[in-house]
């Protein structure tokens, strides 16, 4: 063994301050992005029941839920609406009056350094559930378009700081660019979501926002989870369009894109790290199989290790309970 020659590695993790002293990646409460579901009515406080720990909550509880958030040093969520009523072409969406507006209004009256992005799309607000117009069973891209930035300038009016469009018609950066700017919103960014897969893990967020698609699927306008290049040119696209983030939607299966990503651009890359991910991990840790305080916190570093800036996650709330421990 004495004529052997090989590099000690493990010298620099034999102790938890050495391991601290070397550590690469770091998780902060202030990466953390969480998602709010805002209904109609009032005293409303209703479980997600495939999703554990989320709620849909009405206007009378956001007050408490932003004031929870700021007190764990999140400074962000994303707002998205569950409107008591729908129809073809989503009006609840861009009406001034919407849930998504009357949400985003009281959060900036109360919490006005507080950043708030909005979800731009029609999918829960129109009752076949796709993200766009509907003629003869075909989703139209173009006419979308229209009232995708009639949904963005009606969530800036209302004091969104950020709109993030997440319908992936083509055009879309574009478009809701041009009309965020003709009303006098320039100065506010959209955080793109660039790189959207038809992906299966989204099955839980549909319950939670009541957006399941009435016929059909989304696989004409979502990305095949097969495909890595296209993902380069969607990004591509956006960024010339005006794009100011990139989220790369979902995660976890998709680490590899958000590293191609992160690499390629120049902008802040965000993660969603999406419904079926964090069901996944709630259903496991509340069986016993996983210890889920270490499951979440390697799971999200393992995002920012691949390139994200920011982390919109449902396990926002407790991780940053749990770094706040100086674990």
């Amino acid at each position: 063994m004495k004529d052997l020659q090989f590099t000690r590695h493990r010298r620099l993790r034999n102790s938890v301050n050495m391991r601290a002293l070397v550590r690469e990646t770091y998780l902060h409460p202030e990466d953390f992005i969480y998602p709010i579901f805002i209904v109609e009515g009032e005293q409303k406080r209703n479980a997600v029941k495939s999703m554990p720990g989320v709620d849909q909550i009405s206007l009378d509880y956001l007050n408490d839920e932003i004031q929870e958030l700021v007190d764990l040093g999140i400074k962000s969520a994303m707002v998205f609406g569950v409107p008591a009523e729908k129809d073809a072409v989503g009006s609840q969406a861009y009406h001034d009056h919407g849930i998504v507006q009357k949400g985003i209004r009281q959060i900036k009256e109360n919490f006005p350094d507080f950043v708030v992005i909005a979800d731009t799309c029609l999918c829960q607000y129109t009752d076949h559930g796709h993200c766009g117009v509907i003629e003869d069973g075909k989703i139209l891209n173009d006419p979308s378009l229209d009232l995708l930035a009639r949904t963005a300038v009606s969530q800036a009016e209302a004091g969104a700081d950020i709109i993030a469009p997440s319908n992936m018609m083509d055009g879309f950066v574009a478009a809701i660019r041009h009309g965020l700017d003709e009303a006098g919103f320039e100065d506010v960014p959209v955080m793109s979501y660039a790189v959207k897969y038809a992906s299966a893990f989204y099955g839980p967020f549909r319950d939670a926002a009541h957006s399941s698609p009435q016929f059909g699927d989304r696989k004409t306008y979502q990305m095949d989870p097969a495909n890595r290049l296209e993902a380069l040119r969607e990004a591509e696209s956006d960024v010339e369009e005006g794009a100011d983030f990139l989220i790369v939607k979902p995660a976890l299966s998709y680490l590899d894109i958000m590293r191609d990503v992160k690499n390629t651009f120049n902008l802040p890359v965000v993660a969603y790290n999406v419904s079926g991910e964090y069901s996944m991990i709630k259903a496991a840790a509340q069986n016993g199989w996983v210890n889920e305080k270490e499951i979440v916190l390697e799971k999200l570093i393992s995002m920012k290790r691949a390139g994200a800036d920011l982390i919109v996650t449902y396990h926002a709330k407790d991780a940053a309970r749990w770094l706040s421990d100086k674990n």
